[in-house]
């Protein structure tokens, strides 16, 4: 069964741990996880069942608490009447400061699936009823939203229905009413699963996973309404889920597969400008037939970082890492260094 690791002190990366057993748990499969930090803890959720695309697959959570995470429960399932259940996709939690939402996918692909929330006012031990968003709002699809400075709750989303396609939606009251921009891109570009970053002279930056063996992005200098191209960052993508931070002091951190096939390799890597990368962790390296994707990433209150991403689809392990001590080397044309 897999072990709690504890790293010396002298490492960035000072706790990696699973975020349950598997004897805790009905479902033997996992993906797509979403953290956040609340009172006194945190909470993170992801979805489970027999198998990704299963009806049986539905949202589930657990809560950290005096550094413990409880025993994950099913707080959403894609249950339409007696006879009738779709699987849900790719959780989303954000803390308003009043109340916790989550958003979350329903249906039985994404080319078909529709966005649904449900909010809870205790800090995750109760929720309420599914609420369906508008049609064609879908809500963050996998990463965090940032609330801008007008108040504006941005999501960063994409659609699958028409060929992979970046969008932006825009709630000013954590879900109530939307807005949705066009598609920040064209089918000759498929691009999905947008992160969002914010650079010091105001400007919104996005990178997300693409089918170009690439990690794309672009910039907006207008609140995220419009965009420049999707140009290449110089980092590789093998067509999987990745996610991103802006740091306090105002670098910027990416956990992504550092590699252009495979799932492998989990990687973590830091810049100062959003233009230059550096490598900075290895969190997984294993068989080439091992999956450790789809991550998120948030930083605490206290300055640390909390990355959850999927662990051979087994298992949802939780990292965290001192910033302060991470220690950089230069990528060189998209190679990791040794």
């Amino acid at each position: 069964m897999p072990a709690f690791t504890q790293y010396s002190c002298r490492n960035s990366v000072l706790t990696k741990e699973f975020i349950y057993t598997p004897q805790d748990v009905q479902f033997p499969s996992c993906h797509a996880s979403t953290i956040i930090q609340i009172k006194n803890g945190l909470i993170a959720a992801w979805f489970g069942g027999t198998a990704e695309r299963n009806p049986d697959v539905g949202i589930w959570i657990s809560i950290q608490s005096s550094g413990k995470w409880s025993k994950p429960v099913e707080v959403a399932n894609g249950i339409q009447h007696k006879s009738k259940r779709y699987p849900c996709w790719n959780p989303v939690l954000y803390n308003t400061g009043d109340k916790i939402l989550l958003y979350y996918k329903v249906g039985p692909s994404p080319s078909e699936w529709w966005g649904e929330m449900i909010t809870s006012d205790d800090n995750g031990k109760s929720w309420s009823r599914p609420y369906r968003l508008p049609e064609d709002i879908y809500g963050p699809v996998k990463n965090k939203p940032i609330l801008l400075k007008n108040g504006d709750l941005l999501c960063p989303s994409s659609t699958e229905d028409h060929g992979w396609r970046l969008h932006m939606e825009f709630t000013p009251d954590f879900g109530r009413t939307w807005e949705r921009t066009a598609a920040l891109n064209g089918k000759d570009t498929a691009a999905i699963q947008p992160s969002i970053l914010t650079n010091n002279d105001g400007t919104l930056q996005l990178v997300c996973r693409s089918k170009s063996s690439a990690i794309l992005t672009a910039l907006s200098n207008d609140n995220g309404r419009t965009w420049t191209k999707l140009i290449p960052t110089g980092l590789p993508n093998p067509n999987s889920g990745i996610d991103a931070v802006t740091l306090n002091d105002g670098r910027h951190l990416i956990v992504y597969n550092h590699i252009k096939k495979g799932r492998n390799i989990l990687n973590v890597s830091v810049s100062k400008d959003c233009k230059t990368w550096e490598a900075a962790v290895i969190l997984e390296n294993e068989a080439s037939d091992d999956e450790f994707s789809y991550p998120a990433v948030i930083q605490d209150e206290e300055g640390l970082v909390h990355i959850t991403y999927t662990w051979k689809r087994e298992l949802i392990r939780h990292v965290v890492i001192d910033p302060a001590r991470i220690i950089t080397k230069p990528i060189v044309d998209g190679n990791w260094p040794e």
